[in-house]
Parts: C-alpha cells; structure tokens; sequence
C-alpha cells in the first residue's frame, strides 16, 4: 500500500511540475531598453540591439550587446553609434539591423559596418526577416509598409493599410508571417488590437492568419514548430503561442516591454528582451 501510495504521490507531483508552465532559467539585467535579440549559430553568441533613447530618435545613442548563451554579457557596447536599432537578423556572417531609417550590414566577426541602406521616406523600420535566398525584410510599422533588400537594392516591397501595423516578420515558404500591432491608445486613440497576417510573396495578397482574431499589440514572431508560433504582445506584457487557425494560448504574463524573441528548439528555450526592465530573460517551455 505504501509503494502504491508513493507512486501516486510521485506521478500527481510530476504532473504538478509539468502543469507550472514556463520556467524562468536567467535574467540579464544592465541593458539599455532591449528590442530585439538573435543567435549567430556560428560563434553561439547572442545579439541584442539597445535603443537607449528615444524610440526612432537619430540620436546615435543605441549600440548591438554580445552576449552568452547563458546571458553572460561579453561586450555591453560591441557596436555602438547607432541611433534607435530595433530589429535585428543573422545570415551567413552579416547582422542586418533595423535602425529607423536605415538597414544596416555588420559583419559579424568584427563589428564593423560594412553598409547601410537607406530607407527614404520610412519612419520606424522595426522588424527583420532574411529568406533562404538571402532576400531581406523589414517592416515599417507606423507606414504599414514592408521593405525589400534584394540584389543590393533597398525598395518598399509592400505598402498596405491592411497590415495594421505591421512588427514582426519571419519568411515561411512562399508567404510572410507577420505579427500587427495595431495601435496603442495614445492623444486620445482608441486601442486597436491586431492579430497574425500571411502575406504572400507572389502576390503580395494579406490575408488574416486562420480566423485572425485580435490578440495584442504584437511584438516578436518565431515559429514554435510547424504552423504554430511564439508572439510577444509589448504592450500586454505576454508571451502567446498562436497556431495555424489563429488560436491564442497565453504561456507566460509579463511585464509591458516584451519584445522580439529569439526560440531555441533544441533546448525548448525562449529569450525575450524586456524593453522597459532594461532586462533580457530566458524562459524554459514545457
């Protein structure tokens, strides 16, 4: 009876331990308002950009943080001289940065910024996405427009009222995944909540991602596993899991700030920098 008993204590505690959601692994704190981060698979290290000033201000006060895997900081200011950099993305050995109006080539052995492109006419280039044929991204949120990198020119690709804002993007296939983020209430604004958009790449038709209910003000965007995502609402302060048909589960209630994530499958590990605690932490999902 008491073997019994100990195995039912053992399994209803398991289940208990499964049943707790996310765990909280590390806190990297000393930032300076964080957006974006991204792994190099090559060097395994992270990247984190630092606005450190006002949001789309040309103030030269933003810098990229190298970092750990474990959150340990390498190099606070690695690059530095930025203005307001938000979004960033790793291929072959370039970072791409998003930095208000501009994208920006780092190389990412040294640091050294080998080009800029200059988005005229944009306001906030936020977030950026890099297709297996080295095609770039970038969304222009308050112009709902998405900007293209392709052959060494830097052009709106798409300008579109129906991408409501348009924060995180991520290339799937042959379409965008991009996470809306609507608006906040500001001057008397009325909070407009988004949802997830597919836009596709031929034809550059938007359409809601399944029954495309509103969910937040979304921030980051990557992809859980197939046709489901991770999505940060920044001014919700959480971090959802949204799949194919548009079903929102929230995972983890965070503070407002949470912005765009990075995901390591492997590991079942999600990094997500929080703007406004100045903080970069590390969840471990079940």
């Amino acid at each position: 009876m008491r073997l019994l008993l100990s195995l039912v204590l053992t399994f209803v505690l398991a289940g208990a331990a499964n049943a707790a959601g996310p765990k909280l692994l590390w806190e990297t704190k000393g930032l300076a308002q964080p957006e974006s981060v991204a792994h190099d698979p090559v060097t395994d290290v992270l990247y984190v950009s630092n606005i450190n000033g006002a949001v789309m201000q040309k103030d030269g006060n933003g810098f990229i943080t190298r970092l750990k895997p474990d959150g340990t900081i390498i190099e606070r200011q690695w690059v530095k001289g930025l203005n307001a950099p938000t979004g960033l993305a790793v291929r072959d050995r370039t970072l791409y940065v998003a930095d208000v109006d501009e994208l920006l080539e780092i190389n990412a052995a040294s640091g050294r910024i080998e080009k800029r492109h200059k988005a005229k006419n944009a306001i906030f280039l936020n977030d950026v996405a890099v297709a297996e044929d080295g095609t770039v991204y970038a969304t222009d949120t308050p112009m709902n427009t998405i900007w293209r990198l392709k052959d060494g020119t830097f052009e709106p690709w798409l300008t579109n009222d129906d991408l409501n804002g348009p924060n995180g993007v991520m290339v799937q296939g042959d379409k965008l995944i991009v996470a809306s983020f609507g608006k906040m209430p500001s001057n008397g604004q009325k909070q407009e909540l988004a949802g997830l958009l597919t836009v596709s790449l031929e034809d550059k038709k938007v359409a809601p991602l399944g029954k495309g209910k509103p969910v937040g003000n979304l921030d980051g965007l990557q992809e859980l596993k197939p046709g489901v995502f991770l999505v940060t609402d920044w001014a919700g302060g959480a971090l959802y899991r949204i799949d194919s048909k548009g079903k929102a589960d929230q995972l983890i209630n965070l503070n407002q700030g949470s912005a765009d994530l990075t995901y390591f499958p492997a590991k079942k590990t999600v990094v997500i920098p929080m703007m406004l605690d100045n903080t970069l932490a590390a969840y471990a999902l079940n």
